[in-house]
């Protein structure tokens, strides 16, 4: 899917060299990427916040100010061609809560590229940050609105899109929506919200916001304003102190309180940014600190319990001594694993082993139907060891088989089992979904419990969208570890990284809140309160009934086996947003035991929960809303001061918005066929194994589309797409028709002379 949207916005690229923009010779047509540059790693996909024309009919590409003589183009575009629009203005908002960045981008853009007694579909393109969760588009255009919703599944009155292009996500972390049908030379004013994850290391968080344009979406008339604007707040908690370290635009300082700093860049520009924003600071402290933030519920919240928010700030730990790593390898090596995902994982996995001290101890098991383990127990991390376990990988990491998850996980339990002042993990990594996945989450509950020493921490990489990341997620939940999500195929090496230096840094365990006894109806995200490590604070958030206490008592284990006790002060969460902070993580963890338990209720209060946040979840469709103005009439001079004075929407039309349903934004629960026949993450579709059926579905597609276009360049265009097979079978079927046409001919001219 990415590949066809690069391929079109080239197409688009040269189509608008066609576009004439007068006598000024600066103005040149962007150009197409070179072979260098492609090889260099570039690509069309979006830095930034982009909007493109959707061109079917190359015909109507031209200035809507400016028509040109242009020579007529036949045919129509196979895959249409994206041309990026112009853009006048941008204006990007960001707010930043502990962990969480609350980002809002205002822009102007310009059909600039059709004409003016044409239309166009408009396609939005939202590449979000670290874990970026969409949260709302508005779009403006002179006589109609647009915005997104959210809503229950099971709603009822609206309309099914079918079509890909209307609203999904292009990649894990870029988000498409196409607004149809807008005119030629049109303005556009577009707003974006999203939220995302701050990066956290050594104490210090870092912002980065796709906010580099390329050079092709600067307006072509010099004279026309181009004004940049950047506003940035952050707010790290009460009487925490912020230090700023770098940034990459000039950004003025505006305000300075005890954990709280804005700052602001407003400039007219020649030309639009042409890197990511990117900020970085510093919560100093050289130790563990952190507070509890307390909220009522929100307006429309159907659970009327107060929010409580907890987190634990790490601080810098460079002296901070960290648990013995206890690590046992569990890989997926199942034929869908096959090329790029398993060369990523096996890189991955070089790189960790490399990062484990002499007094480690590790083992790798690898499975598919059986398993395949590189030692009876654990090994110490020595270099020959690991000089070892490197050509044990190259020889048995070979893709091919089923998956079995079980059997691996009830393997490294029991190499861990003697476990002693270490942190046992279990580091699974997966791209596929298994029918026994509930009666794993049973049986690993049931071990993690028997355990005597320090239960092994289960830490969960999900490849792709084939694999059930709710399933994989709760048993990170029920083992204190961490799960996380490589949907694109490209993160693998990334996304195992992170996750794994989350793991090996952990310095304080069994972490538990001592005096919550005495709250009514007490709920915790998660149950079980995950570990801290210095590559991440921690964040513990829940729903409660009652008075709670004046300062929390936190309880937990330091690695040299020392008890920790650290007294938390509680405060009002003013000007924090609690209930949007944590919004995302909870839903994905009610999601996750609505999966395990099946419940009804619970989905149906994932979904409540959802629509209140504006957040995706799996029982929320996403719908766009097109809302048409009241036409006014009459002396022009009362309409636009009418127009002025009243909100545009109060003055909707008096029939109901369309409503468009888009796909499911969601992950999914898994695709047990495609597991079960080996796809590799990353397929679109699920491809037959039985050739005859490849046939039946390549031939009857082939046929319908040739018995439905009849002109040379659809003809020619449609058999460029028949498969091999096909192929074969069309050229015997042409041969055998002409041998029968000669012998008919043949009877023709010379059997009546024989009769």
């Amino acid at each position: 899917m990415a590949e066809d949207f690069e391929a079109a916005v080239e197409d688009g690229l040269r189509l608008s060299k066609r576009i004439y923009f007068g006598k000024d010779r600066a103005v040149a047509p962007p150009k197409p990427l070179t072979a260098m540059e492609r090889a260099s790693g570039c690509s069309y996909l979006p830095t930034s916040p982009m909007l493109y024309a959707v061109i079917i009919d190359p015909a109507i590409v031209d200035n809507p100010d400016m028509p040109s003589y242009q020579p007529y183009v036949h045919g129509r575009c196979d895959i249409p061609a994206l041309i990026p629009l112009q853009m006048n203005g941008v204006s990007l908002e960001v707010d930043c809560y502990l962990d969480t960045a609350f980002v809002t981008l205002s822009c102007t853009w310009r059909v600039h590229c059709v004409m003016g007694s044409r239309s166009c579909d408009c396609r939005i393109a939202v590449p979000m940050g670290e874990q970026g969760s969409l949260l709302g588009v508005e779009v403006e255009v002179p006589r109609k609105s647009y915005c997104t919703q959210l809503i229950a599944i099971d709603s009822e009155g609206t309309e099914k899109v079918a079509k890909r292009e209307d609203g999904g996500f292009l990649k894990a972390n870029i988000f498409t929506l196409t607004i149809p049908q807008i005119d030629g030379g049109t303005n556009l004013s577009v707003k974006l919200r999203w939220s995302q994850k701050l990066m956290y290391h050594d104490g210090q968080f870092t912002l980065n916001i796709p906010f580099s344009f390329p050079e092709y979406v600067t307006p072509a008339a010099k004279k026309i304003p181009k004004r940049e604007k950047i506003q940035l707040n952050v707010n790290a908690g009460p009487g925490t102190e912020i230090l700023c370290k770098t940034t990459t635009h000039p950004l003025k300082e505006r305000l300075r309180q005890a954990g709280k700093l804005g700052f602001l860049y407003d400039s007219e520009v020649l030309s639009w940014s042409s890197s990511d924003f990117l900020f970085t600071y510093a919560v100093s402290s050289s130790h563990t600190f952190g507070g509890v933030l307390l909220s009522p519920p929100l307006l429309h919240d159907v659970d009327h319990r107060d929010f409580f928010c907890c987190y634990l700030f790490p601080g810098k730990q460079q002296s901070a001594k960290v648990f013995r790593r206890e690590v046992v390898f569990v890989v997926d090596i199942s034929g869908s694993m096959r090329g790029k995902p398993l060369e990523d994982t096996k890189n991955a996995l070089f790189a960790a082993l490399a990062k484990l001290d002499p007094e480690d101890m590790f083992n790798v098991i690898a499975f598919n139907g059986e398993t395949y383990l590189f030692s009876s127990s654990l090994e110490p991390a020595t270099e020959e060891v690991v000089e070892k376990v490197t050509q044990w990988i190259n020889m048995n990491f070979v893709a091919g088989g089923g998956t079995n998850i079980l059997l691996p996980l009830n393997q490294a339990i029991k190499v861990l089992s003697d476990s002693c002042n270490s942190i046992p993990i279990i580091f699974l990594i997966t791209d596929g979904a298994v029918e026994d996945e509930r009666h794993i989450c049973d049986t690993m509950k049931s071990q993690l419990t028997n355990q005597k020493n320090v239960c092994p921490r289960i830490f969960t990489l999900g490849i792709g969208t084939f694999c059930n990341h709710y399933f994989l997620r709760m048993l990170a939940t029920i083992s204190r570890g961490h799960h996380d999500a490589a949907t694109d195929v490209d993160s693998i090496e990334v996304r195992i990284g992170r996750l794994f230096a989350r793991a090996s840094c952990i310095f304080l365990a069994n972490i538990a809140f001592e005096n919550l006894d005495k709250l009514d109806d007490l709920e915790v995200f998660p149950s079980q309160i995950p570990d801290l490590s210095s590559e991440s604070p921690l964040i513990v958030s829940g729903r409660y009934s009652g008075t709670f206490p004046e300062t929390l008592k936190v309880n937990g284990i330091l690695a040299d086996m020392s008890n920790f006790h650290l007294e938390l002060k509680t405060e009002d969460a003013k000007e924090i947003p609690i209930g949007k902070i944590v919004a995302k993580h909870q839903i994905e963890l009610l999601t996750a035991q609505a999966w395990y338990s099946e419940n009804q209720e619970l989905k149906e209060k994932v979904a409540k929960l959802s629509i209140l946040n504006a957040t995706v979840s799996e029982f929320t469709n996403m719908v766009l809303l097109e809302t048409e103005r009241v036409k006014t009439s009459g002396d022009p001079t009362i309409s636009q001061k009418v127009s002025s004075k009243v909100d545009h929407h109060k003055t909707e039309d008096s029939k109901p918005p369309k409503t468009i349903v888009l796909h499911n934004m969601g992950l999914g629960f898994g695709n047990l066929n495609a597991t079960a026949e080996n796809v590799p993450p990353g397929s679109r579709d699920i491809r037959p194994t039985d050739a005859a059926e490849v046939f039946v579905k390549a031939a009857s597609n082939c046929c319908g589309k040739l018995c439905g276009w009849c002109c040379c360049m659809c003809c020619i265009q449609t058999c460029s797409r028949i498969n091999d097979q096909c192929a074969v079978v069309l050229t015997q079927l042409c041969g055998a028709l002409a041998c029968l046409g000669c012998f008919a001919c043949c009877d023709a001219c010379c059997g009546g002379h024989n009769g």
